[in-house]
Protein backbone atom coordinates (compact mmCIF):
# COMPACT_ATOMS: atom_id res chain seq x y z
CA UNK A 1 0.00 0.00 0.00
CA UNK A 2 1.50 3.34 -1.06
CA UNK A 3 2.01 6.29 1.28
CA UNK A 4 -0.42 8.40 -0.77
CA UNK A 5 -3.17 5.78 -0.45
CA UNK A 6 -2.63 5.48 3.31
CA UNK A 7 -2.79 9.27 3.69
CA UNK A 8 -5.98 9.38 1.61
CA UNK A 9 -7.67 6.70 3.73
CA UNK A 10 -6.71 8.51 6.93
CA UNK A 11 -8.28 11.76 5.67
CA UNK A 12 -11.45 9.96 4.58
CA UNK A 13 -11.71 8.26 7.95
CA UNK A 14 -11.23 11.53 9.82
CA UNK A 15 -13.86 13.32 7.74
CA UNK A 16 -16.23 10.41 8.29
CA UNK A 17 -15.83 10.64 12.04
CA UNK A 18 -16.45 14.38 12.01
CA UNK A 19 -19.54 13.92 9.84
CA UNK A 20 -21.10 11.40 12.18
CA UNK A 21 -20.47 13.53 15.24
CA UNK A 22 -18.30 10.79 16.78
CA UNK A 23 -16.51 13.43 18.82
CA UNK A 24 -19.69 14.36 20.74
CA UNK A 25 -20.65 13.18 24.22
CA UNK A 26 -22.53 9.90 24.58
CA UNK A 27 -26.30 9.93 24.93
CA UNK A 28 -27.27 10.27 28.61
CA UNK A 29 -29.16 7.39 30.21
CA UNK A 30 -31.46 9.76 32.12
CA UNK A 31 -34.55 10.54 30.03
CA UNK A 32 -34.77 14.20 31.09
CA UNK A 33 -31.31 14.79 29.60
CA UNK A 34 -32.13 13.22 26.23
CA UNK A 35 -33.12 15.30 23.20
CA UNK A 36 -34.64 14.50 19.77
CA UNK A 37 -31.60 15.90 17.95
CA UNK A 38 -29.13 13.96 20.13
CA UNK A 39 -26.67 16.87 20.09
CA UNK A 40 -24.76 16.22 23.30
CA UNK A 41 -21.57 17.88 24.54
CA UNK A 42 -19.21 17.42 27.44
CA UNK A 43 -18.11 20.69 29.07
CA UNK A 44 -14.70 20.46 27.39
CA UNK A 45 -16.26 19.86 23.97
CA UNK A 46 -18.54 22.86 24.46
CA UNK A 47 -15.60 25.01 25.54
CA UNK A 48 -13.62 23.95 22.47
CA UNK A 49 -16.54 24.84 20.16
CA UNK A 50 -16.92 28.24 21.81
CA UNK A 51 -13.22 29.04 21.62
CA UNK A 52 -13.17 28.17 17.93
CA UNK A 53 -16.11 30.34 16.85
CA UNK A 54 -17.69 32.37 19.72
CA UNK A 55 -19.34 34.97 17.46
CA UNK A 56 -21.51 32.43 15.67
CA UNK A 57 -22.70 30.39 18.69
CA UNK A 58 -25.31 31.37 21.28
CA UNK A 59 -24.31 30.15 24.77
CA UNK A 60 -27.12 30.25 27.36
CA UNK A 61 -27.36 29.24 31.02
CA UNK A 62 -30.93 28.21 31.88
CA UNK A 63 -30.60 28.04 35.67
CA UNK A 64 -32.29 30.58 37.93
CA UNK A 65 -30.58 33.96 38.44
CA UNK A 66 -30.03 33.02 42.10
CA UNK A 67 -28.03 29.94 41.05
CA UNK A 68 -25.77 32.05 38.86
CA UNK A 69 -25.37 34.68 41.55
CA UNK A 70 -24.44 32.31 44.40
CA UNK A 71 -22.83 29.37 42.55
CA UNK A 72 -21.26 31.12 39.58
CA UNK A 73 -21.58 30.50 35.85
CA UNK A 74 -19.38 29.71 32.84
CA UNK A 75 -17.31 32.67 31.71
CA UNK A 76 -18.53 33.86 28.34
CA UNK A 77 -22.23 32.98 28.44
CA UNK A 78 -24.34 35.27 26.27
CA UNK A 79 -27.48 35.17 28.38
CA UNK A 80 -29.26 33.73 31.42
CA UNK A 81 -32.71 32.56 30.30
CA UNK A 82 -34.24 30.52 33.15
CA UNK A 83 -36.06 27.31 32.25
CA UNK A 84 -37.97 27.77 35.51
CA UNK A 85 -38.54 30.55 38.00
CA UNK A 86 -38.65 29.99 41.75
CA UNK A 87 -40.65 31.86 44.39
CA UNK A 88 -38.49 31.63 47.53
CA UNK A 89 -41.21 33.19 49.67
CA UNK A 90 -43.71 30.40 49.04
CA UNK A 91 -43.44 26.73 50.06
CA UNK A 92 -45.68 24.09 48.49
CA UNK A 93 -46.33 20.39 49.08
CA UNK A 94 -45.09 17.93 46.46
CA UNK A 95 -47.05 14.92 45.17
CA UNK A 96 -45.01 12.70 47.47
CA UNK A 97 -45.82 14.83 50.51
CA UNK A 98 -42.51 16.66 50.70
CA UNK A 99 -41.94 20.42 50.76
CA UNK A 100 -40.29 22.67 48.20
CA UNK A 101 -40.28 26.26 47.00
CA UNK A 102 -42.99 27.14 44.50
CA UNK A 103 -41.77 27.20 40.91
CA UNK A 104 -43.14 27.50 37.40
CA UNK A 105 -41.80 27.03 33.88
CA UNK A 106 -40.76 30.12 31.96
CA UNK A 107 -43.69 30.78 29.59
CA UNK A 108 -41.46 32.95 27.38
CA UNK A 109 -38.55 30.51 27.11
CA UNK A 110 -38.43 30.14 23.33
CA UNK A 111 -39.32 33.80 22.74
CA UNK A 112 -36.36 34.88 24.87
CA UNK A 113 -34.05 32.57 22.94
CA UNK A 114 -35.39 34.07 19.70
CA UNK A 115 -34.58 37.55 21.01
CA UNK A 116 -31.10 36.51 22.14
CA UNK A 117 -30.39 35.03 18.71
CA UNK A 118 -31.52 38.19 16.97
CA UNK A 119 -29.45 40.39 19.28
CA UNK A 120 -26.33 38.42 18.32
CA UNK A 121 -27.18 38.44 14.62
CA UNK A 122 -27.83 34.71 14.49
CA UNK A 123 -30.68 32.50 13.21
CA UNK A 124 -32.34 29.20 14.15
CA UNK A 125 -29.80 27.50 11.88
CA UNK A 126 -26.97 28.69 14.14
CA UNK A 127 -25.52 26.49 16.90
CA UNK A 128 -27.00 27.07 20.36
CA UNK A 129 -25.33 25.60 23.45
CA UNK A 130 -27.44 25.25 26.61
CA UNK A 131 -26.17 24.57 30.13
CA UNK A 132 -27.89 24.12 33.51
CA UNK A 133 -26.84 22.52 36.82
CA UNK A 134 -26.44 18.90 35.71
CA UNK A 135 -28.11 18.49 32.30
CA UNK A 136 -31.84 18.03 32.98
CA UNK A 137 -33.09 21.55 32.31
CA UNK A 138 -30.68 22.08 29.42
CA UNK A 139 -31.94 18.84 27.84
CA UNK A 140 -35.56 19.91 28.20
CA UNK A 141 -34.72 23.36 26.86
CA UNK A 142 -32.94 21.91 23.83
CA UNK A 143 -36.02 19.77 23.17
CA UNK A 144 -38.28 22.84 23.33
CA UNK A 145 -35.98 24.70 20.94
CA UNK A 146 -35.97 21.77 18.52
CA UNK A 147 -39.79 21.79 18.50
CA UNK A 148 -39.65 25.52 17.76
CA UNK A 149 -37.49 24.97 14.67
CA UNK A 150 -33.95 25.30 16.03
CA UNK A 151 -31.60 23.16 13.93
CA UNK A 152 -28.56 22.86 16.24
CA UNK A 153 -29.61 22.96 19.90
CA UNK A 154 -26.79 21.37 21.91
CA UNK A 155 -27.01 20.41 25.58
CA UNK A 156 -24.07 20.05 27.97
CA UNK A 157 -24.98 16.71 29.52
CA UNK A 158 -23.30 17.19 32.90
CA UNK A 159 -24.05 20.88 33.31
CA UNK A 160 -22.21 23.45 35.39
CA UNK A 161 -21.98 21.65 38.73
CA UNK A 162 -22.17 18.07 37.49
CA UNK A 163 -23.97 14.94 38.67
CA UNK A 164 -24.36 14.06 42.34
CA UNK A 165 -21.73 11.73 43.78
CA UNK A 166 -23.62 9.34 46.08
CA UNK A 167 -20.44 8.51 47.97
CA UNK A 168 -19.55 12.08 48.90
CA UNK A 169 -22.96 13.73 48.72
CA UNK A 170 -21.42 16.41 46.51
CA UNK A 171 -21.45 17.31 42.85
CA UNK A 172 -17.80 16.48 42.31
CA UNK A 173 -17.96 13.91 39.49
CA UNK A 174 -18.12 15.99 36.33
CA UNK A 175 -19.56 19.24 34.97
CA UNK A 176 -18.05 22.57 33.87
CA UNK A 177 -16.60 23.51 37.26
CA UNK A 178 -15.01 20.11 37.90
CA UNK A 179 -13.47 20.15 34.42
CA UNK A 180 -11.41 23.18 35.46
CA UNK A 181 -12.98 25.43 32.81
CA UNK A 182 -13.23 29.20 33.34
CA UNK A 183 -16.17 30.44 35.40
CA UNK A 184 -17.14 33.54 37.36
CA UNK A 185 -19.60 35.03 39.86
CA UNK A 186 -19.79 38.28 37.93
CA UNK A 187 -23.29 39.23 36.83
CA UNK A 188 -23.99 42.03 34.37
CA UNK A 189 -27.32 43.60 33.31
CA UNK A 190 -26.76 42.23 29.79
CA UNK A 191 -26.80 38.65 31.05
CA UNK A 192 -30.12 38.92 32.82
CA UNK A 193 -33.38 37.86 31.25
CA UNK A 194 -36.63 39.81 31.34
CA UNK A 195 -38.67 40.18 34.51
CA UNK A 196 -40.29 36.81 35.37
CA UNK A 197 -43.93 36.40 34.49
CA UNK A 198 -45.95 34.70 37.24
CA UNK A 199 -48.09 31.74 36.15
CA UNK A 200 -51.78 32.34 35.54
CA UNK A 201 -54.00 31.52 38.53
Amino acid sequence: MTKKLIAFLMVVGFVGLMGTGAWAAEEPTKKAKQTPQKLYLTPKEASAMLQKDPKHILFVDVRTPAELLFLGHPAGIDKNIPFKYVNYSKIVTTKKGGKKYASWKNPNLVKEFDEALKAKGLTKDSPVIVICRSGDRSGMTATALYKAGYKKAYTITTGFEGDMNKKTGRRDLNGWKNAGLPWTYKMTPELLSVKPTAPAK
